[in-house]
């Protein structure tokens, strides 16, 4: 990914969201540029308006999409691939499937809108996909263009101080990630897992990836139904249900099926 560019009214909350941590180091680094362009320089009124009132009546006040179509046209032809992306609680849920394919592309564009919606024809002509962070509504679309940035730049080739990390993270490899500890080995009568004091390497690597499939099964076991799962979990899984045999999970739900 080369180059980010958000459309939104409210430049510096995506300035101030990108001007620290991973995501500040990567443009530092020329991993990628990150653009960010008022809306309202693309309005011709005196009064930089980017809204108005909704055909048909009803509350609030509705985006126009003249500001949206010229702000995505003032970008120039794709360099490459190209999404352009609108935030809106009607969009697919965000996930780390989709991060991963945003790192791959040339360029990403978001949108926020604001108020009470955006003009269909933004959606509909403009955009190439509609995305969500949840079943919640947010004030606009900002927070959900920074949440999608920082996890399409630490996805990046040298964006990450330990290239390891990312590839260990919830979700990458389908489950949720193990428990993690440091020192003190004992703090406030609560001792870290003896086996990771071990030294044993390959002991550690099974606890860890047991009670990263412990977690999944505890919290989202939907997960199981497209984990890629090997056989040394389908073993630990069958551990995990003979140690909690009161579980409210019922083992046929655990990704059993091949």
């Amino acid at each position: 990914m080369r180059r980010i560019s958000v459309l939104t009214i409210f430049p510096r909350m995506i300035l101030a969201g990108t001007g620290e941590g991973i995501v500040s180091r990567a443009v530092q680094k020329g991993l990628v540029s990150i653009d960010v362009l008022d809306l309202r320089d693309f309005t011709e009124d005196r009064h930089r308006s980017v809204d108005d009132t909704p055909f048909g009546g009803g509350p609030g006040m509705v985006m126009k999409a003249d500001p949206f179509f010229k702000g995505v046209e003032s970008l120039g032809d794709p360099r490459g691939t190209r999404a352009v992306v609108l935030l809106s609680p009607r969009g697919r849920v965000f996930d780390q499937r989709t991060a991963e394919r945003f790192a791959r592309l040339d360029e990403l564009v978001l949108l926020c809108g604001r108020y009470e919606g955006i003009d269909e024809r933004v959606a509909s002509h403009l955009a190439t996909e509609e995305l969500s962070l949840g079943d919640f509504v947010l004030t606009g679309g900002e927070a959900a263009a920074l949440a999608a940035i920082e996890a399409s730049v630490r996805l990046l080739p040298g964006a990450l101080g330990d290239e390891e990390s990312a590839s260990l993270d919830s979700f990458s490899q389908g489950i949720l990630d193990h428990p993690h500890f440091t020192r003190p080995a004992t703090f406030r009568g609560l001792p870290v897992p003896e086996v990771l004091l071990s030294g044993d390497h390959e002991k550690i690597r099974r606890f860890r990836r047991k009670e990263a499939l412990r977690a999944t099964r505890e919290r989202r076991v939907a997960l199981f139904d497209t984990a890629p799962l090997t056989l040394e979990d389908r073993s630990l899984l069958r551990e995990l249900e003979g140690e909690e045999t009161g579980s409210r999970v019922a083992p046929q739900r655990i990704g059993m099926k091949r």
